[in-house]
Formats: C-alpha cells, sequence, structure tokens
C-alpha cells in the first residue's frame, strides 16, 4: 500500500507540472486527485485493523516487535503484520494422519485423536520466531509433540487397556502431557479426545482368540462347579439313606416285625381269605386267616 503512495504521488507531480506548462485544467485536478489519492493510500498503509480473536506480530526491517491486540493499531508504512488466531483449533490425528501406536506387549493398534489448541496472546511473538506462521505452529510443533506423546502412553499400557479398559486413563494422560509440552511455548491445549483405538488385524486375531479361550476355560469351570455340586448332593442323599436304614434297622425287632406282619395280612383278609400264611421269620408258626368269618 505504500509502495502505491509512492507512484501515486509522483504521478500527482508530474500531472501538476505537465499541467502548469499547458494551462489545462484537467491535468491539474487530475493531479490533485492522484494527490488525494496518495494521501489516502499512506495513511492507509500505517493502520492494520486486527480483528477479533486475533493477534497480530508485527515487523519492521527485519525487526520484531511488540503483540497487536484486536482493534485499530498505528504503525510504520514498513511494518508487515502476521495474524494469529486466538480461538481454539482443531488438529485431527486421523485418516492418513492417525497414529499408529504399540503396546507394551508388542501389539499394533491405530489411535484417532483430536486435540484442540490456541495461541496464548503474550506468546505471539516467541511463536512466530519458532514457526513464523499459525499453520507451521501445527505442523511444527503441535502435530509432532501430541504424536510422540501418544505413542508413548499407549507403549505404557498393555493392548487389552489400549484398545478396552483403560481408554479413559489414557486420554487422561496424553491431555496432561500434551499440555505440558506445549504450555511453555505458549500453545494452550484446550482438549484432547481419543476418539477410537482400532488393532490392527493380528491384534484382531490375537483378541479374538483370547476371548474363545477364556470362554472355553468359563464353561470348564462351570462344568466342573456342577459335577461337584451334584457329587455332593448325592453324597448328601446317601448318608441320609443310610443313617435312616440304620435308625430303621435298630427299631425293628422280631416282635415289631411279627405285630406289623400279622396288621397287614389281617387287613388282606378283609378282601379275601388269606390261609396258612408264614409270618416273622426264623421257622416261626403259620398265621391262618379266614376272612369270610367276622
Amino acid at each position: 500500500m505504500f509502495v502505491l503512495a509512492i507512484l501515486l504521488l509522483i504521478a500527482a507531480v508530474v500531472l501538476y507540472f505537465v499541467g502548469r506548462s499547458n494551462e489545462s485544467l484537467g491535468l491539474k485536478l487530475g493531479s490533485a486527485g492522484a494527490l488525494i489519492a496518495a494521501l489516502i493510500s499512506a495513511l492507509t498503509s500505517c493502520l492494520h485493523v486486527i480483528s477479533a480473536y486475533e493477534v497480530g506480530v508485527p515487523v519492521a526491517f527485519g525487526k520484531v516487535g511488540t503483540p497487536m491486540t484486536s482493534g485499530l493499531n498505528v504503525t510504520s508504512p514498513f511494518t508487515a503484520v502476521t495474524t494469529f488466531s486466538t480461538r481454539p483449533v482443531d488438529l485431527n490425528l486421523s485418516d492418513k494422519d492417525v497414529v499408529e501406536v504399540r503396546s507394551s506387549q508388542g501389539g499394533v493398534m491405530y489411535a484417532e485423536v483430536t486435540v484442540k489448541w490456541a495461541v496464548h496472546p503474550s506468546k505471539a511473538v516467541e511463536l512466530y520466531r519458532l514457526a513464523g506462521s499459525e499453520e507451521a505452529i501445527q505442523q511444527r510443533l503441535v502435530f509432532p509433540d501430541s504424536r510422540e506423546i501418544v505413542r508413548n502412553v499407549f507403549a505404557r499400557h498393555t493392548s487389552e487397556e489400549g484398545y478396552a479398559s483403560a481408554r479413559e486413563k489414557i486420554n487422561t494422560e496424553i491431555g496432561n502431557l500434551i499440555k505440558e509440552r506445549l504450555a511453555p511455548r505458549g500453545i494452550d491445549v484446550t482438549t484432547v479426545n481419543l476418539r477410537n483405538v482400532k488393532p490392527s488385524d493380528p491384534l484382531q486375531e490375537q483378541i479374538d482368540r483370547k476371548i474363545q479361550q477364556q470362554q472355553a476355560t468359563e464353561r470348564a469351570t462351570e462344568a466342573t462347579r456342577t459335577a461337584k455340586a451334584d457329587a455332593e448332593r448325592r453324597r448328601i442323599e446317601a448318608e441320609g439313606v443310610a443313617r435312616a436304614n440304620k435308625i430303621l434297622s435298630a427299631s425293628l425287632t422280631d416282635k415289631v416285625l411279627l405285630n406289623q406282619c400279622i396288621e397287614a395280612f389281617k387287613e388282606a383278609a378283609n378282601k379275601q381269605p388269606v390261609y396258612a400264611v408264614p409270618c416273622g421269620s426264623g421257622g416261626s408258626t403259620p398265621l391262618i386267616v379266614d376272612g369270610t368269618k367276622k
């Protein structure tokens, strides 16, 4: 813009002298218009508007100035301003940028992570010196550091923990470490989200085999438990029958048996005659019961 102002100023001077020599009113008016445009261009080149949620880094003749806040800022016409957004920016480590990680057991998995980061306004100058632009900050600082930390955290956990049981714990560890790494550089990490962890095909086969083995072990354990319970039930039943037989054997004397036998045959004789029925044991005298006689 400042170069344009100089060109317009030169044009204004040339038009003025040509119009003066030719006594041309039109050239003189053109000279005045060019002069006004040159002044406007020069003034514009000294003003820089920084949008809301942005911070500007001025550079004049290779020297970096202090950060410029949002609003209208006055600088020299030779100052170039690089702006950085202070709004959170998403770094998505997925698709072609998905992080290949290895567990403590050597299993390969693929982790998809989203890192939400933003430039701290007070550190804009340092970040400009480190990277030079917002895109370079993400590619040179946030991207490689985040990938490295994700790999290191997963390497401290087993495949089963990384794939299922310790996902929240791993996500918290990754978030804390990324924040600690990038905060001193002026990068505020607001959120780290471990969106998905997918095992590689060989690891998935190992997981499936392990699940099948666990299920087979559980079935065998349940069968053993059932068999033990059934055997214990039968033992208790057998002991109960043995105790009952022992009690019964002790109470059944010959006289008791003879009396029960007589009562049984009396009951049978009510239905039909019973003759010469032996009763008892040891060659006792037969009992004759005639059911026809009352």
